[in-house]
Formats: structure tokens, C-alpha cells, sequence
């Protein structure tokens, strides 16, 4: 019996290495359910994108083509739909330093400006300096934001605000083996750059996902030392901001309804694409994970990811699956009582977290522009150029 038993473990142990799993199961076991607050509960869904026209070496047709695609059917899909505030989805475009083409960005700059999202910053690197990446992330912010009208200034300091999601899912130098990266330093670079906050995250089944998940909170970088974004300070109603970066996380957790073979529950890391495609039970999910700031429990962040450009899975993204993701929330949460809806930018995320750490609290949706303003290339940033 001892050895059917020794064998069992082992065998657990070797599934759950072969997933990364060891890295964050502790957490997501011993994690506390947040009792459901009275009243509303609002949810704050945001669709990050790691937009790559040039993946897989495309040419330049292709890329147009993708990016063509993007343009026309993104915006016939999000204008049938729309949240509490009368919005329609807001897709924020993560888009590589490394791919930059100025053509790609000004038709993805029109789509947001229409109302559709906006544009942030990632990137794909390796065994880079530290000179290289301020160099490379300073030039590719100032041409976003001068030659295209992307991201936000921010109104104290008049410098030029980015959010940030890392090619490779590599934050902070975090894969085992040191590549896609190559700087342990990487959270002071983006805080000194103007990073306001990290959305790579989560990263499973890699080996870069950390320990602490369904979070948001801020990391303290050691310079010395990789994968510093670990375990940080949860940000929290009423609290103060602390160490280098806030890190937001989407929901991270297991899949008990498809398993494999019957037996294994599938990993649940809010990626959407065709062999993840966004049903009403991942949705269910996504809003039961509850991420939120600590004491603001009634305002639930959903943070979902995808790789947009990749042809197999823009039927998923552009079709009828997400058609049918975005009526069932609009359908099942935003009711007016038990949930309200809204869809919101990476930027606004922010703000809105910004808020409840100070205090404020009722309609998450008067909040959206509460630290960082729209940048130019936004239905609201070109509202208020025209003084509309």
C-alpha cells in the first residue's frame, strides 16, 4: 500500500512539474473566498492583446491583411454591444517595439479614436542591457504617442505614461533559464520609464508565472536578483502606493467542468483564442475569480489576454464566439442590481484602481480617466481635443 501510495505522489508531482503548476497550486489552494458584498457587484472587464502584425516572419501583405482584418471586423463586432456606461468593448493593443511599422499603427490608431480601445507598449527582447532597453522603450513611447496619438501624459509630471506587457511572458528576467530577457532590474527600469503598471500576467503553464496570483499589487524590484514581481503588497482601500510597479493579474485558476481524459482539470489562465474559446462557463469564471483591491470587493477586475494577429484563432476573436461572449455578459452581468458591466482599457484598469486605493467608492465607471487622462488616440481623448 505504501508504494501504490509513493507511486501516487510521485505521479502528482511529475503532472503538476510538467505544467508549472508547483509554482502557484499552493496559492490558488490555500487562497480565502472573499464573501460577496451587498449591492452590485461591478465588473471591469478588460481584453489585453499581445497584437503582433509580423508574427511568424509575415510579409507585408500579410501583415496588412491581419491588420485590415482587425480594423474592419473589430469594429462591426463591438459596435452591436455595449455596458452600463453605453460603451462599446475596449481592446487595448499591446503592441511590440520591435514590429514597429508606422502604416499598422495609424489604422489601429483610427480604430481606437473611434471609440474601439487603445494602445500600450510590449515587447520581445533577449540578453538585453540596460542601455539598450531605456533607449529602445523611450523612442517607441514618444513615436507612439507624437507620431500616433497614443498614450496618456500624465498631468503632474508631463511625462509620457505606458502600460506594459513583456514578450515571452518573461517580467523581470523570470524564466528559468534567462531567456527573452537578460535584465533583473526590469520593474525600476519601467517605473523609471513611466510604466504605470505590468499586465503580463498570468503567465501559466510557463515556468514565469509567479507564486502570488488573482492579484493586484505592487512588486519591489531586487536589482540582484530575477523574478523580483514573485509576492508584493496588495494594493488596498485607503492604502498608500509601495514598491516599484503595480502588477495586474488576470484570473488564474483550474477547470474542473473540461478536464483531460475525464481526470485532470485544464488550467484556467484567461487566454482566448480557438482552442480556448470563450464560453459562458470561462466567463462565469473569469467574474467568480474576483479580483479586486483589497477592501473594494464589489468592484471585480476581469483581465483577459490573447495573441490576435495569429490567423487560427481570429474566427474565435472576430466571430461569432466572441459575439456570443460579449452578450452573455451583457446579458448575465449587467442586470443593474446584482451586476453592472464595464468595459474598460488597460489605462482605465488603472485609474480605476487608483481610485478605490483612494477611498472612493459607487459607480467604478466615474473613475475611468481618475489619474492618467485619454490619450489623443481615444473616443475620449478626441472628445476632449474638440472640446466635444
Amino acid at each position: 500500500m505504501a508504494i501504490v501510495l509513493a507511486a501516487a505522489a510521485a505521479a502528482f508531482w511529475l503532472l503538476l512539474r510538467a505544467r508549472n503548476m508547483q509554482n502557484w497550486i499552493g496559492s490558488y489552494v490555500f487562497s480565502k473566498r472573499t464573501p460577496r458584498p451587498a449591492g452590485p457587484i461591478h465588473v471591469m472587464f478588460c481584453f489585453v492583446d499581445h497584437f503582433e502584425p509580423m508574427w511568424h516572419g509575415a510579409d507585408l501583405a500579410t501583415q496588412r491583411a491581419r491588420v485590415d482584418r482587425w480594423c474592419r471586423d473589430y469594429r462591426a463586432l463591438a459596435s452591436r454591444h455595449r455596458d452600463a456606461d453605453g460603451r462599446p468593448p475596449q481592446h487595448t493593443f499591446f503592441y511590440p517595439e520591435e514590429e514597429y511599422a508606422a502604416e499598422h499603427l495609424e489604422k489601429i490608431a483610427a480604430l481606437c479614436a473611434d471609440g474601439y480601445g487603445e494602445i500600450e507598449v510590449h515587447l520581445h527582447h533577449d540578453n538585453d542591457t540596460e542601455a539598450n532597453f531605456r533607449e529602445s522603450i523611450t523612442r517607441f513611447c514618444r513615436v507612439l504617442h507624437e507620431r500616433h496619438g497614443a498614450l496618456p501624459v500624465d498631468p503632474v509630471s508631463g511625462e509620457i505614461q505606458f502600460g506594459f506587457i513583456h514578450g515571452n511572458w518573461c517580467l523581470d528576467n523570470s524564466r528559468a533559464d534567462g531567456r527573452w530577457c537578460g535584465i533583473d532590474n526590469e520593474l525600476i527600469l519601467l517605473r523609471d520609464l513611466g510604466c504605470y503598471a505590468d499586465f503580463t500576467l498570468p503567465s501559466a503553464p510557463s515556468d514565469t508565472q509567479t507564486s502570488t496570483i488573482n492579484s493586484i499589487y505592487y512588486a519591489t524590484d531586487d536589482p540582484l536578483r530575477p523574478k523580483s514581481h514573485d509576492k508584493g503588497v496588495a494594493v488596498r482601500a485607503g492604502g498608500e502606493p509601495s514598491g516599484d510597479l503595480m502588477i495586474v493579474q488576470g484570473p488564474l485558476r483550474l477547470n474542473w467542468r473540461e478536464r483531460r481524459m475525464g481526470i485532470v482539470p485544464r488550467i484556467e489562465a484567461s487566454d482566448v483564442r480557438r482552442g480556448c474559446p470563450p464560453t459562458p462557463a470561462r466567463v462565469d469564471a473569469w467574474v467568480d475569480t474576483g479580483i479586486h483591491v483589497e477592501g473594494r470587493p464589489e468592484w471585480v477586475f476581469v483581465k483577459v489576454h490573447t495573441h490576435g494577429t495569429q490567423e487560427q484563432d481570429m474566427d474565435t476573436l472576430l466571430g461569432p464566439a466572441s459575439d456570443a461572449m460579449h452578450a452573455y455578459l451583457e446579458s448575465a452581468y449587467n442586470d443593474g442590481s446584482r451586476y453592472v458591466l464595464h468595459y474598460v482599457s488597460s489605462r482605465e484598469v488603472y485609474n480605476i484602481i487608483k481610485a478605490a486605493e483612494a477611498g472612493k467608492c459607487g459607480n467604478p465607471g466615474d473613475y475611468r480617466d481618475f489619474v492618467l487622462p485619454p490619450p489623443p488616440s481615444s473616443w475620449a481623448g478626441g472628445r476632449l481635443r474638440t472640446g466635444a
